[in-house]
Order: C-alpha cells, then structure tokens, then sequence
C-alpha cells in the first residue's frame, strides 16, 4: 500500500521536532494537550503530532502570544474553524452535485436538438 503524500493527518513528527519547529518549550505542547486544543496520536506513549496539528498548534500559538487572546477564545475561534471547514466541504459536495445535474441538463438539450436536425 502506498502512503498519500498530501495526508496531513499522519503522524509523523515527535514533541522535539515540532518544539523546534514552533519555536515552543515541549511543555507549552503538552499544556496545549491539556488544555484540548490539540490530540496528537500516540504510539507506545510517545507524542506523534500530524500535519494538520502542526497547522492548529501554530494557529493557537498565533493567537495566544502574537494575539494575546485568551483559552477561552481560542477554544471560540478554533470552534468557528472547524464548522466553517465543514460548511466549506459541504458547499464543495454541493457545487459538485450541481456541476453534475449542470452537465446532464446540457447533455439532455444537445441530445434533443442533435435529435430535432435529425427530423
């Protein structure tokens, strides 16, 4: 089985990379853990932190230090994030399913006049 490279859930990276990465003390992750802004996979107790918990964390940290919002709001926007994330893929399935009966209206009216010239 191949692995996707454009899978952003797959853990790969352990708390010392992503502490360089970030530019965070390993503590500041795990308070984030705590604190349920983040759940990074683990395997045989370690920390293994995807993609997308990069992405999050370094939006949490946008938002604390550079920002100065506090955990409540974060709790707030990272909420919003996520429904407008949902809304977004929904709006997508929906122009999918519109793009869809788009191309069949127009299959149907070139089939009818192909079939008038026809006559």
């Amino acid at each position: 089985m191949a692995l996707k490279r454009d899978n952003k859930k797959l853990p790969l990276y352990m708390i010392s990379v992503v502490s360089r990465m970030l530019e965070v003390h390993p503590q500041t992750l795990r308070m984030y853990e705590r604190e349920g802004f983040i759940r990074p996979q683990r395997i045989n107790r370690q920390r293994l932190y995807s993609q997308e918990d990069i992405e999050r964390l370094n939006l949490v940290i946008e938002l604390t230090k550079e920002l100065g919002v506090n955990k409540a709001g974060v709790e707030i926007i990272l909420r919003m994030r996520e429904k407008m994330e949902a809304m977004h893929e929904e709006m997508r399935d929906i122009m999918r399913f519109l793009e869809d009966d788009i191309k069949e209206q127009f299959e149907n009216r070139l089939k009818n006049l192909l079939s008038q010239e026809k006559d």
